[in-house]
């Protein structure tokens, strides 16, 4: 491994390469895992942070979705490009920018 920085704009916790890197990936099995996730996002570049969005009324404590962040953007735009329509777990997710609002 291994590998140097890079120019760090803002704060933010781990080292992953801020809103730009991140992606919302949407319909995922209420049973993936954020492991899985990551797994099934690593086509795309490595990634920085996987997170399922929680739901805790729910039997598998899911919303369906997830923040994804890569450790650059140019993964990231990957990720939308080539991983929205793939299947994980007999869903079909897709992913878009993640939009900080």
């Amino acid at each position: 491994g291994g590998g140097g920085g890079g120019g760090r704009k803002g704060g933010g916790k781990g080292s992953g390469g801020g809103v730009d890197c991140r992606v919302f990936v949407g319909n995922l099995a209420f049973s993936v895992t954020w492991k899985e996730l990551k797994d099934h996002m690593r086509i795309a570049g490595e990634v920085a942070h996987c997170d399922i969005m929680p739901d805790p009324g729910t039997p598998c404590g899911s919303k369906g979705c997830g923040i994804v962040e890569f450790f650059n953007s140019r993964d990231a735009r990957r990720a939308i490009r080539e991983l929205s329509q793939t299947v994980l777990m007999g869903r079909m997710m897709f992913v878009r920018e993640d939009r900080e609002d």
